[in-house]
């Protein structure tokens, strides 16, 4: 699972993604890239499934770059505890995603290989994404 080594805080706020970030939206290492439509929260659990699918369907074949790295912490109270008494212990890690952020990229591949991975990997993110390609940005 994708976790940092240290922070500088233990614990963080929430926050909000709501602009799109220009120089996330090209691809940077690869001829093809999978783009996200929408702001939103990405968990490590998440990114790695999408990369094993990705990965899977590729058959070993090509490379594939993951853009996006779990640095938040989420807390989490546990069940039946009452409020207050501090923010809780960290659940799990997670990303936040801008409208237009590339979120994986592939190279070494045909494009017909590539767009079939892509369409195995919306069915595992919870927000629609793109595919997109280096010439036309």
């Amino acid at each position: 699972m994708l976790s940092p080594k240290r922070t500088k805080y233990r614990k963080y706020q929430k926050g909000r993604t709501t602009k799109i970030k220009q120089n996330l939206s090209k691809l940077g290492f690869g001829r093809f890239g999978i783009k996200s439509c929408e702001c939103w929260r990405l968990s490590a659990r998440t990114i790695e499934a999408v990369r094993r699918v990705i990965t899977k369907k590729l058959k070993r074949q090509g490379k594939v770059w993951t853009c996006i790295f779990p640095d938040i912490p989420v807390t989490k109270k546990p069940a039946e505890v009452r409020m207050g008494k501090g923010k809780g212990s960290i659940n799990y890690w997670m990303a936040r995603v801008s409208k237009g952020h590339i979120l994986y990229e592939i190279d070494g591949v045909s494009e017909k290989v590539a767009f079939d991975a892509f369409q195995q990997v919306q069915n595992k993110l919870p927000f629609p994404v793109t595919f997109v390609k280096y010439n036309n940005l």
